[in-house]
């Protein structure tokens, strides 16, 4: 794999950068953009004026995202840039609708309707089955997540560059990785997000009605309690804003990850298979670059989103 980064400014003109002495690339199922940091050896340029990053894996772009971070500076008599951003669908988080409740609203014109994202794409639906209750100061990504839920009790996720997808890829590509291949695979699990008990009320601000214990979580002898306004989101099915908020908080309670030297071009909901693990849907991809070489590391989770 040959790094490559490009920065772009406000009129169109690209800085080509190719002496990258380190990265960090991460996507994750869970996380609504994709992310670049990175140091590189830079001539002098105009940083104020930089509005894009780009980062090549060869020629495929992995990254497209806002100019979060520029830091321009000498040191030792050369001169070096630091460099952070995060992809266009970052803008989904930053991004408010009209509170109240949205009826026959499908993917698409929750997409479409209410903003112009730069370089933003999505997945095609257009089933308005559903609504989508938008609360105070909730963002775009909510309302994404909340739908996506409701048609398929997935997770929305990011593809490609900044590709939004309420469902996994229909014809994935599929990797496979012997030990031989390996530098290092495992397994870990993180509990520190799980609650044990939930409590929602009900229209009339009562509790008691709406209950929810994970018995998983509370045979690991983890005691945690939520209450909760009634969450208008689920009128439909009030019942199901605790198992949603139960599945949440178990997101990436345990992953299955393997590293390998160089990057062969996975994405999230790819099929990947090593050690005990057989064609399950890739839920991490994270890429390092530096002196000793360019490593990737693949995770699997299997958590209440992600089960086959």
């Amino acid at each position: 794999m040959l790094p490559r980064i490009i920065l772009r400014d406000a009129n169109g003109g690209n800085f080509d950068i190719t002496q990258i002495l380190s990265f960090v690339f991460k996507k994750d199922i869970y996380m609504p953009y994709t992310t670049l940091s990175a140091v590189f050896k830079a001539l002098p340029f105009e940083a104020d004026n930089i509005s894009e990053i780009l980062f090549y894996a060869d020629e495929k772009c992995i990254h497209h995202g806002i100019a979060d971070v520029i830091d321009f500076y000498s040191e030792y008599g050369e001169n070096f840039c630091k460099i952070s951003s995060r992809g266009f669908t970052s803008l989904l988080c930053l991004n408010q609708i009209e509170p109240g409740i949205k009826t026959n609203i499908s993917f698409n014109s929750l997409m479409d309707s209410f903003y112009t994202l730069p370089y933003v794409t999505h997945e095609d639906n257009s089933d308005t089955s559903n609504y989508i209750y938008v609360k105070s100061g909730s963002n775009m990504w909510e309302g994404v997540a909340n739908l996506g839920y409701k048609l398929y009790g997935f997770y929305p996720f990011i593809r490609d560059t900044n590709t939004v997808r309420i469902t996994p890829v229909p014809q994935p590509n599929s990797f496979e990785y012997p030990d031989t291949m390996l530098l290092k695979r495992g397994k870990k699990r993180d509990t520190r997000r799980m609650k044990s008990h939930y409590h929602m009320a009900d229209f009339d601000g009562v509790y008691g009605v709406y209950e929810l214990s994970d018995s998983y979580v509370c045979d690991l002898n983890i005691v945690r309690h939520s209450f909760f306004d009634l969450d208008k989101q689920f009128l439909y099915s009030p019942q199901d804003a605790l198992v949603y908020r139960d599945r949440f908080n178990c997101r990436q309670s345990l992953a299955h990850y393997c590293i390998y030297s160089g990057y062969n071009f996975e994405d999230l909901t790819d099929l990947i298979s090593f050690g005990t693990i057989s064609n399950k849907k890739i839920s991490s991809v994270k890429i390092v670059g530096n002196n000793n070489g360019i490593f990737t590391e693949i995770a699997v989770y299997s958590d209440y989103f992600n089960r086959d």
